[in-house]
């Protein structure tokens, strides 16, 4: 359910957001900015999540092995 906010801002900051956001998409704007701030997503549900992904855990693991193979030819 979404509610409606009404909030104030300085007119070159509306002005800005007009012309760079657009018309009508300054409430989404604002909402993918703000919501990593106020919501917590449950980490335990996405990892589970990704790791089902069977692709993206067979290019994690050759970058993975990759990054070890750089690190032994690595002068110290």
């Amino acid at each position: 359910m979404q509610k409606k906010l009404t909030i104030t801002v300085d007119e070159e900051v509306y002005t800005g957001l007009h012309k760079t956001i657009g018309p009508r998409k300054i409430g989404k704007f604002v909402e993918e900015l703000v919501r990593p701030h106020v919501i917590r997503p449950n980490l335990e549900l996405a990892y589970s999540q990704m790791s089902k992904d069977k692709k993206r855990e067979a290019d994690a693991l050759d970058w993975a092995e990759m990054t070890f193979k750089d690190m032994a030819r690595e002068k110290r």
